[in-house]
């Protein structure tokens, strides 16, 4: 993975998008002049996967000095426990203080997010899984939630701007607006492959009009090796996708001589409904994932501070000084 480029608006230099105390208490030391050297460590609240640090380290290289600073952190994507330090900054409390619960909030969502995905990549096994947030997230934060989802070990995204920041290729299904407004399914799909780009992959949307595994025919008939695939989100109301509407599918395709053909099962999928369909020998080549990982609870962090001026300190309840963490690597 390149180098991401991740955006720090103004609005997050000048603490706008931080607690309003954050804010206070700067003003409160600048007052007294107190601007001590702190040591601040950042561990999570839970197991999880670590996601953010490289977002972090774009707002650190803004906001830190050259010198006098250090910055240790676990590797992005590493997994990690609960009370392990994942980061930890060392600099005066006047240029870092500011950004204390801005680094948590940032640690705590891609966390959760990569954490989701990992969950659901786990229970897949060696079926890709691909991350498809756009309807279930903010549009501000999709990009975020894509590139957390490749750190947790999605084989890509949907989004562009998410592909772009993760380094991946953007990919996605045709929507069934696309038979509905032409008409058919495989008028659909004909209009499809005439005009995108051959390195598209065809894969046709076999829930719209008929029962899935007579449409999944019908279109690798008319296609033949040039249909890479078919996917299906059936609903809820029409008995939803099983792992024996998967096997019906395959078996269907495989007599009419159409084994190359994939089955892609999208919308509504979680990592216990990949671990059913894995179980139950459901012959899937591919999920995407899209609530599951967009909805995903952030996973908490702590900020504490462990030393001013080098002396170790802590607040009750916390151990004073510097915690051994011998997996954390000097970033900064």
């Amino acid at each position: 993975m390149t180098t991401p480029e991740f955006d720090v608006p103004p609005s997050v230099l000048i603490g706008d998008r931080s607690d309003v105390q954050s804010q206070r208490t700067q003003t409160i030391l600048r007052s007294e002049n107190v601007s001590p050297d702190v040591t601040l460590e950042f561990c999570p609240d839970s197991n999880g996967v670590l996601c953010g640090i490289e977002e972090v380290r774009v707002l650190l290289e803004k906001v830190l000095p050259e010198t006098g600073i250090e910055v240790w952190a676990l590797n992005e994507g590493r997994e990690m426990a609960a009370g392990e330090v994942a980061l930890r900054i060392k600099a005066a409390y006047s240029v870092i203080g500011l950004y204390e619960m801005t680094i948590c909030g940032i640690l705590a969502s891609s966390s959760g997010w990569a954490t989701a995905a990992r969950d659901c990549v786990n229970a897949a096994g060696s079926v890709p899984v691909v991350c498809t947030v756009p309807a279930y997230a903010h549009p501000n934060v999709v990009p975020l939630i894509d590139y957390a989802a490749v750190t947790g070990g999605c084989v890509a995204v949907s989004s562009i701007l998410g592909a772009r920041l993760a380094s991946v290729t953007p990919t996605g299904y045709m929507q069934h607006a696309l038979p509905l407004l032409l008409g058919d399914t495989v008028k659909a799909l004909q209009s499809y492959d005439r005009h995108l780009p051959l390195e598209i992959p065809r894969i046709a949307i076999i829930d719209t009009f008929k029962d899935e595994a007579e449409e999944a025919v019908n279109v690798a008939r008319a296609f033949r090796d040039r249909l890479r695939g078919v996917n299906l989100s059936t609903p809820a109301e029409r008995g939803g996708v099983t792992p024996g509407l998967i096997k019906e599918i395959r078996a269907k395709l495989d007599a009419q001589g159409f084994q190359h053909v994939d089955i892609f099962v999208t919308h509504g999928v979680n990592k216990e409904t990949i671990r059913q369909f894995i179980d139950e020998g459901a012959p899937v080549n591919g999920f995407s994932v899209d609530e599951a990982i967009g909805g995903a609870p952030p996973l908490g962090f702590s900020a504490e501070i462990h030393e001013i001026d080098g002396a170790p300190v802590a607040r009750r309840g916390r151990m004073p000084g510097i915690t051994p963490s011998p997996r954390l690597d000097r970033i900064m």
